[in-house]
């Protein structure tokens, strides 16, 4: 039997995910800076390659995983087109590290509130919260 750890850390992976890569596409097409452009899409593969493995996972699991929380993706959504009405690189920079940051914090919590999930689920979110790290810090030379 699956340890219920791993099903909600799998879930909170999913859920970050499906938010990140929304968020990214959400600015994608106003982002002029190809390199900017370019770090964002690079991202955005990456996130989708780990999102294959959370699914695959989580079928494993026979779990079907977890959208956003609506509140949230809708005060996002809401964030990043008032921001975006203004259409700068640098906006764009700050709404994305401002959503790596938070994700970074939520999954980082919910690795230590679910310790007893399996080691092949802790590397999954210790990648994507590599990830959010890395794409925080491409994103200060934009600020």
């Amino acid at each position: 039997m699956t340890e219920p750890d791993t099903i909600k850390l799998l879930r909170e992976c999913d859920a970050g995910i499906k938010m990140g890569t929304a968020s990214i596409g959400e600015v994608l097409e106003k982002t002029t800076n190809e390199k900017l452009k370019k770090l964002l899409e690079t991202c955005k593969e990456g996130h989708e390659k780990l999102k294959e493995e959370i699914q695959n996972k989580l079928e494993q699991c026979h779990d079907t995983g977890k959208d956003p929380n609506p509140m949230e993706q809708g005060m996002s959504w809401m964030k990043t087109n008032v921001k975006l009405a203004m259409e700068s690189d640098a906006t764009i920079a700050d709404l994305i590290t401002d959503g790596c940051n938070m994700g970074v914090k939520s999954l980082s919590r919910y690795l230590n509130q679910y310790q007893a999930a399996d080691e092949e689920t802790k590397d999954i979110a210790k990648k994507l919260i590599k990830q959010e790290e890395e794409l925080s810090i491409h994103m200060r030379s934009f600020l």
